[in-house]
């Protein structure tokens, strides 16, 4: 992406603070002209008073003086004032954009972005590109406003003079450029280092059972640190970078300076220019000096920003791969079967999970999936709700293809139990009543009671305002995984999905569990994913996949009878 796309993209970004923008601009204009007067004044002030010693104009000069410095306040005021508030506003803006963003994502993108640098880039990058939206892209604006005014001071003043002076300033160009790529490289070195910083963080901290586990706390402070330690050293690269600039750009200055003393001085010796003409051409110079020196220490934030930009509309272009069909239609409520119909899929166009799967699931019928790991059982409740989409062959609900209805409507008659319980840092009501947070304490508490999670959330300090911790920390396995089929018999979904809801719970905490399942099955079409086949006993109907196929298909006891795969499964699990 080029800079002047870039540019273009931050812009578009900016539009909605516009008007705020043109007043901050304008105020930029007019404290710039406050300066210019500023130095222009200087001459009045020493010809009139200390060399003519005229008493008007000493009456009047100073109040005339104070004049622009209140103006020059009151508009610098304005335009500072503005221009933060609508940077903050546009990063604002593009964090929640982002936000939304990456929640329009597909399951199969988080797979292969750590969750450290979308933190990084929603967190870091985001700060940066504020930064030079309201310090950079609009403080080159007021530093060429004060230049060119000061120009014009100096050129009114002395023509000459001001020709030698400008001679100088395509020096101070070429460090601006040099610098610039340099700033731009490191600071995209950078802020891929601050997610890597970010990735290990969230990893190691939600991971310290393991880490604790496996004594891997020195080995991880190790890692930790040889990514900190790097992020030192380009940090150390760009404050030298940074150094060495401004010394430069003084030095740069005052080979200018010097010259217009030299030549400026002489002039005055021989009575060809006033002292008062003269210091207020030194002090208009000094002035420009200042907002060009700006612009390079400008060029560093804006360099960033750039690279910052670059790496959050790269997020911003990843086009969301499961969308809803130009034309997509509501689905009816669900009354009839589901059907996989000549169903392939493949993760990332590699090997085949299933080819040619053919399915009927009835409206109110428990079908059990089982088999050996890696055989599709998991892939195959994804492909429902469409966390993922199907390569070939469709999947109907009432004859409804699920890529020609809303994902909402499709999503919205679907519940999930899976073995990896989700909660929020919230308390027990707003888990339970995540996905519609109207429902009053009434439905919830009959929610609680069904999946058997009363009587410990009433035990809980403050009950179901009890703040559950990150993933439910507060809570034991058995605990986390009745709150989240609370969750599931609030919705009141057709279509439940089990997927391992018990495997990772002991004897005890599975019996509680799976008594609140029974409550939560009634009623409804069950897909369940089981390892455990104690659990599914009492299915409908049992579907046995290996590799992808289903090679068997039954009741429990017409299974056990046939003596294949399932017979054998279930004889490892009760030897």
């Amino acid at each position: 992406m080029t800079n002047r796309q870039l540019i273009r993209r931050t812009a578009n970004l900016i539009k909605p603070y516009r008007g705020q923008l043109v007043i901050a601009m304008v105020s930029m204009v007019i404290v710039s002209v406050m300066g210019s007067a500023q130095a222009y004044l200087i001459k009045p002030l020493i010809d009139k008073i200390f060399v003519t010693r005229d008493k008007t104009m000493l009456n009047l000069l100073p109040f005339a003086l104070i004049g622009v410095f209140l103006v020059k306040g009151v508009f610098y005021y304005t335009y500072t004032s503005l221009l933060d508030i609508a940077g903050q506003s546009v990063i604002s803006d593009l964090r929640k954009r982002l936000f939304a963003h990456i929640h329009d994502l597909p399951i199969s993108f988080f797979h292969h972005t750590p969750t450290g640098e979308l933190m990084a880039r929603i967190i870091n990058d985001a700060t940066l590109i504020q930064n030079a939206v309201s310090r950079a892209l609009i403080g080159v604006l007021k530093d060429l406003c004060q230049i060119l005014g000061l120009l014009g001071v100096v050129f009114y003043l002395n023509w000459r003079l001001a020709s030698i002076s400008l001679l100088f300033l395509p020096l101070a160009v070429v460090p601006v450029v040099k610098f610039g790529k340099r700033f731009r490289r490191l600071s995209t070195n950078n802020q891929k280092t601050v997610a890597k910083v970010s990735n290990i963080l969230h990893e190691t901290i939600t991971g310290q059972r393991i880490v604790k586990a496996f004594g891997m706390e020195g080995y991880e402070t190790r890692r930790f640190s040889a990514t900190v330690d790097d992020l030192l050293s380009i940090i150390v690269k760009d404050i030298r970078t940074n150094s060495l600039q401004h010394p430069l750009m003084e030095f740069l200055g005052g080979l200018g300076i010097g010259a217009v003393i030299w030549y400026g001085g002489h002039q005055v010796i021989k009575g060809q220019s006033t002292p008062g003409a003269f210091l207020s051409f030194l002090a208009s110079m000094v002035m420009i000096y200042e907002p060009i020196k700006g612009v390079s220490d400008i060029n560093s934030a804006l360099q960033q920003g750039l690279a910052a930009a670059t790496r959050v509309f790269g997020l911003l272009d990843v086009k969301p791969a499961i969308t809803d069909a130009a034309g997509a239609v509501e689905l009816p409520p669900f009354r009839r079967t589901i059907d996989f119909q000549g169903v392939d899929f493949a993760y990332d166009q590699g090997e085949p999970v299933f080819t040619g799967l053919n399915l009927t699931i009835r409206a109110g019928e428990v079908l059990a999936i089982v088999g050996p790991s890696g055989g599709g059982k998991t892939t195959l409740a994804n492909l429902l709700p469409r966390f993922f989409d199907v390569t070939g062959g469709a999947i109907l609900i009432d004859g409804h293809d699920l890529r020609r209805v809303t994902m909402r409507s499709l999503r919205a008659q679907m519940a999930v139990v899976s073995q990896q319980t989700i909660l929020f840092n919230d308390t027990v009501r707003n888990n339970i009543a995540y996905g519609d947070p109207s429902r009053d304490l009434g439905e919830i508490e009959a929610a609680a009671q069904a999946a058997y999670a009363l009587d410990f959330i009433r035990e809980l300090p403050e009950g179901f305002d009890t703040v559950v911790g990150e993933s439910g920390a507060r809570l034991s396995g058995g605990q986390q995984q009745r709150l989240s089929i609370a969750r599931a018999l609030l919705k009141n979904a057709p279509i439940l999905i089990l997927d391992e809801a018990t495997s990772s719970l002991d004897t005890e905490s599975e019996r509680e569990v799976q008594k609140a399942l029974d409550n939560l099955m009634q009623n409804r079409t069950t897909l369940v994913i089981a390892h455990r086949l104690s659990t599914i006993a009492k299915a409908d109907r049992i579907v046995v996949i290996k590799e992808g196929r289903i090679v068997e298909e039954g009741r429990h006891e017409e299974l056990l009878a046939k003596g294949g795969l399932y017979t054998t499964l279930h004889g490892m699990q009760f030897a």
